[in-house]
C-alpha cells in the first residue's frame, strides 16, 4: 500500500455496502493487505460500485474522514475507536488487578516462609511451584500489567519484593530465550528463594544505611552459606532451583562466592540469575541508595562484562527488557513525564506512555495515553523516580 494510504484510518467494507459519497482509498487484496488505487476518491455514481463488483473485488478500504457526512462513517469510526479503547482499558485494568493480587500473595508466602525458616522449619516446595505457575501464566497473558505492578516498590519491603521481581524477571528472560515451561518453573522457584539465607544475617548489617565494612561484608556473604544449609534440608527442590539460589553471586572470573565458580562451571541459568539479581537491586530504592533508571542499570551491567557477567546474555537481557521497560518513568520531548505503559508488539523506542506531569510547568497534568507510534513526540530520556520531586505511585 502507498504511504498516503497507510497514514490515515481506513475502514474495511464489503463492496455490497458501498454507497454514494464514500471515499474509496484502496482495495483489499484477498484479505492479505491493502492496494492503493490511482483513481481514489468519493463515489459519485452507482456505476463505480458495479464496476468494482464486476472486477471480482469483494472488499475495499474507505477513508471515513474524507467520506460525505451522510454516510455516517465518521461517527462509526469514532465510536469504534472509543469502544476499542474502552475494551483495552477494561482488559488492562483487570489484568493489572490480577497481577496485584498475585504479587501480594507472593509476598505473603515469602514472608511466611522467612518466618518459618527463621524458626528452623523446613521449606515446602509445592506452594512455590504453584506460585511459579501463576507467575508464568501472568507473563504469558499480559506481561505489561505485571511489569507495571512490580515497578511499585516499597523501601521497607525490599527483601520480599526483590525475591518476587527476580523470579518474575527470570521467567520473562527465560521466555524470551524460548526455554520450556518446566525450566521456567524451576527458575522461578529458585528466584523466589534466592535470598532465603538473609533471614539469618544480622539485621544491623542487612539494613545498614551506609557502606559495609570488610568485616560486615564477610558476614553478609554468609547468607549464601546459610542458603546452602537451608537448601540441603529442603526436599523436592530441583537442581536448577538450587543453582539459581546458590549462583547469583558467582563471577565468570572465579572471584564470586560462595564457591568461586569460574567460566563454564556456571551454567546458563546461573549466569542469568547473576544478571537479573544485579539489575533488580540497581533499580530498587534501598535504605542506603535511591533507585536507578533501567538505562543507567544497563550501563553498569555492561561494565561488568566479560569478567563478572556473561556479555552475550547481558545484551540478550537488554533486548528482552527493552531500553525503556514497562513500568519505568520517561521524559518525552515535550517535557512531560510518564510511565511506559505498554510495549507488546512494538519496538523499544515507541511504547505507549501514560503521561501525568509536566517538567516545563512543574505541575501534574491531565492523564493522557501517548502512542509514540502515532505521535511526533519521542522519548528524551529514562528518569529515575528519585530525580523527581513527585510521587508517580497513584498513576500506576
Amino acid at each position: 500500500m502507498s504511504e498516503s494510504a497507510e497514514s490515515v484510518e481506513l475502514i474495511k467494507l464489503p463492496v455490497s455496502q458501498l454507497t454514494l459519497g464514500m471515499f474509496v482509498s484502496a482495495i483489499d487484496k484477498n484479505d492479505k493487505g491493502q492496494l492503493a488505487i490511482a483513481n481514489a476518491g468519493q463515489i459519485k455514481h452507482k456505476d463505480a460500485i458495479l464496476k468494482l463488483a464486476k472486477s471480482g473485488i469483494k472488499f475495499v478500504w474507505v477513508d471515513a474522514e474524507r467520506s460525505a457526512e451522510h454516510c455516517g462513517l465518521k461517527k462509526k469510526a469514532t465510536n469504534d475507536s472509543q469502544t476499542d479503547n474502552r475494551k483495552a482499558s477494561v482488559s488492562r485494568d483487570k489484568q493489572q488487578a490480577q497481577a496485584k493480587v498475585m504479587l501480594t500473595e507472593a509476598k505473603d508466602l515469602i514472608r511466611k516462609v522467612l518466618s518459618e525458616t527463621f524458626e528452623g522449619k523446613a521449606i515446602e516446595v509445592a506452594p512455590f511451584e504453584a506460585l511459579a505457575d501463576t507467575m508464568i501464566e501472568s507473563v504469558m497473558l499480559d506481561a505489561d500489567a505485571l511489569k507495571c505492578m512490580s515497578a511499585l516498590r516499597s523501601k521497607d519491603a525490599y527483601l520480599l519484593e526483590h525475591s518476587v521481581n527476580v523470579a518474575f524477571l527470570l521467567v520473562t528472560f527465560g521466555k524470551y530465550l524460548q526455554l520450556d515451561r518446566d525450566m521456567l518453573r524451576q527458575m522461578a522457584v529458585g528466584g523466589i528463594l534466592h535470598d532465603i539465607g538473609k533471614i539469618k544475617v544480622d539485621n544491623k548489617v542487612l539494613h545498614k544505611p551506609g557502606k559495609l565494612t570488610p568485616e560486615e561484608f564477610e558476614h553478609m556473604k554468609l547468607h549464601q552459606v546459610y542458603a546452602l544449609e537451608i537448601m540441603n534440608e529442603t526436599t523436592g527442590l530441583s537442581q536448577i532451583s538450587k543453582d539459581i539460589c546458590l549462583m547469583h553471586h558467582e563471577k565468570l572470573d572465579g572471584r564470586g562466592y560462595p564457591r568461586g565458580l569460574k567460566g563454564d562451571e556456571i551454567p546458563r541459568h546461573g549466569r542469568m540469575s547473576c544478571i537479573v539479581d544485579i539489575f533488580d537491586a540497581l533499580t530498587a530504592t534501598r535504605c542506603y541508595k535511591e533507585a536507578m533508571s533501567p538505562a543507567a542499570a544497563f550501563k553498569i551491567l555492561l561494565s561488568l562484562t566479560p569478567f563478572h557477567l556473561d556479555q552475550e546474555l547481558v545484551y540478550e537481557f537488554i533486548r528482552c527488557i527493552g531500553v525503556y521497560p514497562v513500568g519505568s518513568l520517561v521524559e518525552l520531548s515535550d517535557g512531560r513525564i510518564g510511565i511506559v505503559w505498554a510495549s507488546k508488539d512494538r519496538d523499544a523506542l515507541h511504547p505507549i506512555v501514560k503521561c501525568f506531569y509536566s517538567l516545563k510547568v512543574k505541575r501534574y497534568t491531565d492523564v493522557a495515553m501517548v502512542d509514540l507510534l502515532k505521535s511526533e513526540l519521542y522519548i528524551e530520556r529514562g528518569v529515575s523516580p528519585s530525580s523527581l520531586d513527585i510521587d508517580p505511585t497513584p498513576f500506576y
